[in-house]
Formats: C-alpha cells, sequence, structure tokens
C-alpha cells in the first residue's frame, strides 16, 4: 500500500477540544484509580514558530516535505500534490502523529485516557503547564523538541506548578530533551558531528530543548543534553547494539525484559554534573559505533553515552525524576517491541 495522508497517521489533533485559551481540553478531569495511573505527554514547541522558520537558514530548523522528498527520491513522491504541506508543517505534522503509537499504548495498559499537549498548538493558542494539566496527572512526559532559538522557556506560575507537582509522593517526571549537535564556532568541527552522525537531515547546527534545560536549571536537576552521537549497531544488522544497564540500580524495574530502547540514529549524551551516584542514578549507557566518521567526544577517549538517567526522590522533592531522549517514545525508527515493554514499565511505575 502507497503511504497517504490516512495510514500515514495524520491528521494528528493534539488538545483535541481546546476550551478556554490556556486550557489543554475541555474534557472533564480523569479521576485518580489505584493501578491506573494517568499520563499526560505535553510538548514543549511553540508550533507555528518551528513551521514558520526561515527556510532560507538550514540551521536550527525542522526539515521542509520538498527538501525531505529530494533527498529520499522517490520514497515521499507519494506527498507531491498541492493537497500536502510542501514546507516544514509537512513533516512536523508526520512527527506529530508518529507519538500516536506510544499514546494509544499507555492509554491501553493504564486503562486512562492519554492527552497530548502542545505548549502553543498549529492554531497559536499558548497552553501552560499548570495544574490544569498537572491536576490529574501522576505521570508526565515532557517532549522539548523545541528549538533553542524559538525560546521557549516556563513562566513564574508554571514552575510554581510543578514545584507542587514534584512535591506530591508518587508524581513522575519524564523529561526528555533531543540532541545539541554544532555547538563549536568552527565550522570543520562542525562539519565532522555532522559526518559522525550522518543525518542529512540535520543541519551543521540543530539546538534543542530550551524548556527541558530551563527546567533542569529551575529544579537543580544535574544533567544537560550534548551531542548527537551515532549509536553501535549488532555487527551485521540494523539492530541497536544491547544497552548496558545497572540491573542493580533500576529498583523501579524500568528497563525489566528491555534490551534497547529504540533505534534511532543520533542520541543525545545526558551529561551527569554531579558526583553523587545516590542523587543520580545512570541506569543505561549507549555504545557510540566507533566505526562511524570521528567525533570529537570519541577521539576525547569516550566509547558510550549516558541513555537514561533516574533521579529519586530528594529533600522536598517527593517524585522520580527520568531523563531519556525524546525519540524513545516514538516508533517510526524501529525497535517497536523494545519500546512497547520500556513503555509498559513506565506506565505502572
Amino acid at each position: 500500500m502507497e503511504p497517504t495522508e490516512t495510514n500515514m497517521g495524520w491528521p494528528i489533533a493534539p488538545n483535541l477540544t481546546p476550551g478556554l485559551a490556556g486550557s489543554p481540553s475541555a474534557a472533564p478531569a480523569r479521576p485518580y484509580a489505584a493501578q491506573k495511573r494517568r499520563v499526560t505527554m505535553y510538548m514543549s514547541i511553540n508550533y507555528p514558530l518551528e513551521v514558520n522558520a526561515d527556510l532560507a537558514d538550514f540551521n536550527n530548523r525542522n526539515i521542509a516535505m520538498f527538501e525531505l522528498r529530494r533527498l529520499l527520491y522517490p520514497k515521499y513522491e507519494w506527498a507531491a500534490g498541492p493537497e500536502y504541506k510542501q514546507g516544514i508543517a509537512g513533516p512536523m505534522d508526520m512527527f506529530l502523529a508518529d507519538f500516536r503509537s506510544c499514546l494509544d499504548f499507555v492509554a491501553e495498559v493504564t486503562e486512562q485516557p492519554t492527552p497530548f499537549i502542545l505548549r502553543v498548538n498549529q492554531e497559536g493558542e499558548l497552553h501552560l503547564l499548570d495544574e490544569r494539566v498537572l491536576g490529574d496527572t501522576d505521570t508526565l512526559i515532557l517532549i522539548s523538541s523545541d528549538h533553542l532559538k524559538t525560546g521557549q522557556q516556563p513562566f513564574p506560575a508554571e514552575i510554581e506548578a510543578l514545584q507542587e507537582f514534584l512535591g506530591r509522593e508518587g508524581a513522575r517526571l519524564v523529561l526528555c530533551p533531543h540532541h545539541e549537535v554544532g555547538l563549536a564556532d568552527d565550522p570543520e568541527v562542525r562539519e565532522m558531528e555532522h559526518l559522525h552522525h550522518g543525518d542529512v537531515f540535520v543541519g551543521r547546527q540543530e539546538r534543542f530543548s530550551g524548556f527541558a534545560r530551563a527546567l533542569f536549571t529551575a529544579f537543580n536537576i544535574p544533567i544537560i543534553n550534548q551531542w548527537g552521537l551515532h549509536p553501535a549497531k549488532v555487527p551485521g544488522t540494523n539492530e541497536p547494539a544491547p544497552l548496558r544497564i545497572a540491573e542493580d540500580l533500576d529498583t523501579p524495574g524500568l528497563l525489566r525484559g528491555v534490551k534497547t530502547i529504540g533505534a534511532h540514529a543520533h542520541l543525545p549524551h545526558l551529561a551527569v554534573l554531579t558526583d553523587d551516584t545516590t542523587a543520580v542514578r545512570v541506569l543505561a549507557t549507549q555504545r557510540i559505533d566507533l566505526e562511524a566518521p570521528p567525533h570529537p567526544w570519541v577521539q576525547a577517549g569516550n566509547t558510550e553515552f549516558n541513555a537514561l538517567v533516574w533521579l529519586p526522590p530528594n529533600g522536598k522533592r517527593a517524585a522520580d525524576v527520568l531523563v531519556t531522549d525524546l525519540t524513545r517514545f516514538m516508533a517510526l525508527f524501529g525497535d517497536k517491541e523494545n519500546l512497547q515493554k520500556f513503555w509498559r514499565n513506565l506506565a505502572q511505575w
């Protein structure tokens, strides 16, 4: 079957019934039920700013449909007609739709609706991350796919609401940044990074996750997303190499039965900025493909990167915090069986 707008998952409608501006949904609040966690996915993008980025600048923006068609010709020629969005909005809508598999799966596991909320939606409406979102949420998955240049930052009232959420026993905050490539000013270093990760869709500089970084700072979470590293594969295959799992540290069982978490071609190192191994626990690392073109971080002697980091409750923070890459919640890149095991473990945690 040839791909179509329908079978690619379009259209997707985050904030399906927006109600008042700033309100994520007019749907009734989900009642608390033991063993049926209420999971919410919140994506911190400003949709209009992302899709209307200047096409003349190859950096720090998402790819446009006409570029995707040209680079992967003829794979996406089904989307050549005028009924398809040829700018950035076309692939952006595909990107949004790819979270549906996770959302549907989590809803089935928890027997609770799983809202998907954009910070600024297609109509330009701002949906604050406040009590209207957090009040009936037990687990918040925050997808920070916002480019730094769009300036997405939480307001003081949102910090206050999140502080209250993090003070709630049993709450979980899952922060999901993405890669940071091309931070160096030297164009030769940027080119080295680009050749290493190998993604022709990405410019020589692409810096993501300003919203997540703001939360790292606000709540003293000593983690930063760095680089875009090409993970190792099982020799002779396109399958991702198994994670190195710290089973003794994974007391929540988040990686129970899991060997890998997705097959995305480039992933960030989640750098831990403290030596306190009781406050911050690296549950899994992922090997770097040492057969890929060189990379500054590999040249410095590194052979793996942090893939999943857990911060247990600490002091006034009664909630758990988990940090991992946002593509761990997307099905497009493969490894669906392992992903679903991870999603189930997280939904039942």
